[in-house]
């Protein structure tokens, strides 16, 4: 089959890219199909050379585990050890994933239906992981995972966060305040602009906490903004940094954007 479909590479489960409805169901592309797939492989060519034959991954809040299986399917199939994680807290998508990885024979992925908290002490995983990924992680999931990633810590993060909300809401209450303060405020002074101008301080905010571990931290777009405005890929790899710099800054940012009552979340590790 891969032979007769050109993009798909050589020894990929057809019954994967069915089940994850990149393929048809009589096994052929359509052009949202095809776009998905390179969207797929585009990500993956992210991820591969984080990853060695023995690794651990861990994919936060994990859905279908839709990443997990690409990973697994692309990299790990053909190895001899690594091993990848799944969370999830729903419990039905965590079976359905048990399910599809029996039948795949796929002996080295594993499912956990437990909470973000829970998993933080979970013995299921190993204290010590090598990659950590969170894909469309909405809100203040894509924290959760990082803080994940820092309490196992993980020799990488890949985040793709999605939907953020609390800060846009914690400056939207600031903002008489904040008004008189700076005139900064003028850039989020306007509702659309408190939206947009909050999704992307929360993960500029992200980036200055993952300095302020030692992390080295890549910022870049995962697919062309035609296709999506959740858009934004975040590669950290733990190289033992200074810390004290981006931490300053990271204080420093809050105090000018009056969001000092969020130092706790960033500074508890």
């Amino acid at each position: 089959m891969s032979q007769l479909i050109p993009e798909i590479r050589v020894g990929q489960s057809i019954e994967l890219l069915k089940e994850l409805h990149i393929l048809t169901r009589d096994g052929k592309l359509n052009q949202d199909t095809r776009r998905k797939l390179k969207q797929v492989y585009h990500l993956y060519q992210f991820i591969e050379p984080l990853l060695a034959d023995d690794s651990s991954l861990v994919d936060m809040g994990a859905g279908k585990s839709y990443l997990g299986f690409i990973i697994f399917d692309l990299f790990f199939k053909s190895k001899k050890g690594g091993h990848v994680f799944g969370i999830e807290s729903r419990q039905e998508l965590v079976q359905r994933s048990k399910d599809l990885a029996q039948r795949l024979k796929f002996d080295r992925m594993s499912f956990l239906g437990m909470t973000v908290d829970e998993s933080m002490n979970a013995t299921e995983v190993p204290q010590q992981v090598d990659v950590v990924t969170a894909l469309h992680a909405c809100d203040t999931a894509t924290d959760d995972a990082i803080r994940f990633a820092l309490k196992r810590k993980a020799k990488h993060i890949v985040l793709v966060p999605c939907c953020q909300a609390e800060i846009a809401s914690v400056l939207r209450k600031q903002k008489g305040p904040t008004l008189s303060k700076n005139i900064l405020t003028e850039i989020w002074r306007h509702p659309i602009h408190t939206r947009e101008f909050g999704s992307h301080i929360t993960n500029v905010l992200r980036c200055l906490w993952l300095e302020s571990q030692g992390y080295q931290v890549r910022v870049t777009e995962l697919i062309g903004w035609e296709h999506s405005m959740k858009n934004e890929l975040i590669i950290a790899t733990q190289k033992g940094l200074p810390t004290e710099y981006p931490s300053q800054r990271l204080r420093n940012l809050l105090n000018e954007l009056n969001l000092e009552n969020l130092e706790s979340r960033f500074f508890e590790n």
